[in-house]
């Protein structure tokens, strides 16, 4: 029955990035974009108030994890544990390695970093909710990988 709650748990994982897109193109640069502005508008404070959406996946996350717990619904615990993953993955790739938020990585040369980092400037490009692009976290978009995999080439050909 455990591998049942690790899959479970690692499934919701998975569907999070879904969710993540969904709720990023339509609910953050839908209805309140006036939480997200900010962070496509800094304006030089630590925190933004696009840092309300933290709350807003870590509410359900730990009531299904609390609540699963204490009733014995440990399936409701494993996805509650999906969705805490997720968001520690999405602080991750997000705060640390993309916008640097926080020092505790120096920049990378890893191509799936270079990636993700590309596919979110052009995310970023955009600064007002319309026209955006790159709505997801962790998967990265095909065109995004070509551009890395052509710059490489590029620098290659020029250090011969």
């Amino acid at each position: 029955m455990i591998l049942w709650y690790i899959f479970l748990t690692l499934l919701t994982f998975g569907v999070m990035e879904g969710i993540t897109w969904l709720t990023h193109k339509y609910v953050m640069h839908g209805f309140l974009w006036y939480l997200h502005e900010d962070h496509h508008q800094p304006r030089g404070h630590l925190f933004e108030k696009n840092d309300a959406f933290f709350l807003i996946f870590a509410i359900p996350s730990w009531l299904c994890i609390m609540l699963g717990l204490q009733n014995g619904v440990y399936w409701a615990a494993s996805i509650g544990f999906g969705i805490a993953l997720y968001g520690f993955a999405y602080f991750l790739v997000h705060d640390v390695i993309i916008h640097q938020r926080f020092k505790w990585f120096t920049r990378s040369n890893n191509r799936y970093v270079r990636a993700i980092r590309w596919a979110h400037k052009m995310h970023h490009k955009h600064i007002e909710k319309e026209e955006g692009e790159s709505f997801g976290m962790l998967i990265v978009a095909k065109k995004y990988w070509d551009k890395v995999r052509r710059d490489e080439a590029m620098k290659q050909a020029a250090q011969h």
